[in-house]
């Protein structure tokens, strides 16, 4: 199963990083936090990734093509290139880097890598965001619902649009939230199936607004509840607030 990664936005909230690089290629820990999405998602078996990229996606490039030179030692013959690999890359890692735009929207991302994801089954998620959920029972909640696109529900106060789910699960309406209000929200980790992209329109159609609510009002949008630890990078705070777990116990570092 792919592994899509929305990473070709602005930013603008970290503009004192993203205006050097695009915000899912700011650091965590010395590493950059699309990279920590990519080893939650591989400590589940899922190894094959697809990364939409826009926004500086030379960036992105040139990180994944020099990723064994930075992270293997090795030998060089000076006098004629020859260089000796000492070691293997840990990350045994399949990834399609594409340039979906710099001004296209979230579902024109993931429509303009329809070719790339085939006619099967796929995650989703943001760059910018991690958690401790576990992958493998996100897919399974899936299987169970017969939804076309399941979301990771989780809960974060403040600034977020909160969800209203039926009994069964299922996404029946999306709300403005209150900073007050503790319900839940869309915290990504998607499970997908290829139906969902006949409802992206193009370029300019935002996944979380067209798409996701005529999945609501088909009754094929579904979610996971997530009550463990999540935390998106939305703001210089965020990311200050990120470093500090990865200091001590990172919670997200399902791997370790």
């Amino acid at each position: 199963m792919k592994v899509v990664l929305l990473a070709g936005g602005l930013g603008t909230r970290l503009g004192e990083e993203t205006s050097i690089r695009p915000k899912p290629m700011v650091e965590i820990g010395g590493r950059p936090i699309m990279w920590h999405i990519m080893k939650i998602y591989a400590h589940y078996g899922l190894r094959d990734f697809v990364v939409l990229g826009g926004y500086k996606v030379r960036y992105i490039r040139d990180y994944f093509l020099r990723y064994r030179d930075e992270n293997c030692d090795f030998s060089i013959e000076l006098g004629n290139g020859k260089v000796q690999w000492l070691e293997a890359v840990s990350e045994n890692w399949r990834v399609t880097v594409l340039d979906t735009g710099a001004e296209t929207m979230t579902g024109g991302r993931i429509l303009r890598a329809r070719k790339h994801i085939g006619d099967e089954r796929f995650c989703l998620t943001y760059g910018d965001g991690v958690s401790d959920v576990n992958i493998r029972r996100v897919i399974a909640a899936h299987e169970a619902t017969g939804a076309w696109c399941t979301l990771t529900a989780v809960s974060q106060p403040g600034r977020y649009g909160a969800l209203r789910l039926s009994e069964d699960g299922h996404v029946t309406g999306f709300r403005e939230k209150d900073a007050r209000d503790g319900g839940l929200i869309n915290g990504g980790f998607f499970v997908c199936e290829p139906q969902m992209l006949d409802l992206i329109e193009g370029d300019s159609t935002v996944f979380e607004e067209g798409p996701m609510r005529r999945l609501t009002e088909l009754g094929k949008l579904g979610s996971y509840q997530h009550d463990g630890y999540w935390q998106s990078m939305d703001s210089l705070r965020d990311k200050q607030t990120l470093e500090a777990r990865w200091a001590t116990d990172a919670p997200w570092k399902v791997w370790d």
